[in-house]
């Protein structure tokens, strides 16, 4: 029974706040309209919110084209924890060290260094903790690069 409850909180430990962007990331480039779901966008989605891990609506979208985007995923199954913020509740008028900037630890956006990866890799990334470098070298059958030892180490 007890390796049962580690397991359980050893799981539970790793679940993560996750904040993703809309334009570009979860559907194409369109704004101020929206643009085509990026394929596979809302299903990957729905699957880390089903992994229990809490998403959160990043966008420079604000007012009415912000509420167009969350009902546009609300209306494709995926609701977010919270929206251009850390948690439901948070009222940024009443905030005198209001940031934008989220606490989040994972951050999915096509601005990314490199780029987007689709989306079945994002969810192999988040859901097995691994590396982009190491889901690249699992798809092409190679082993990532391995630093070299500096000459003062022994």
């Amino acid at each position: 029974m007890a390796k049962n409850i580690y397991l359980c909180i050893q799981k539970n430990s790793k679940l993560m706040t996750i904040a993703v962007d809309f334009d570009g990331t979860i559907v194409e480039h369109r704004y101020p309209e929206i643009g085509r779901e990026i394929p596979f966008a809302t299903d990957t989605l729905k699957m880390l919110i089903k992994d229990q891990h809490k998403l959160i609506l990043w966008s420079v979208r604000e007012g009415k084209l912000l509420e167009d985007a969350v009902e546009w995923c609300k209306a494709r199954g995926v609701e977010f924890y919270a929206v251009n913020k850390d948690f439901p509740e948070e009222d940024v008028t009443k905030n005198v060290h209001f940031s934008r900037k989220l606490k989040a630890d994972v951050w999915i956006d096509d601005r990314n260094v490199g780029g987007l990866p689709d989306w079945g890799t994002i969810y192999e990334m988040i859901s097995k903790k691994k590396t982009y470098e190491q889901v690249l070298s699992e798809q092409l059958g190679t082993e990532p690069e391995k630093p070299k030892k500096k000459w003062w180490q022994f």
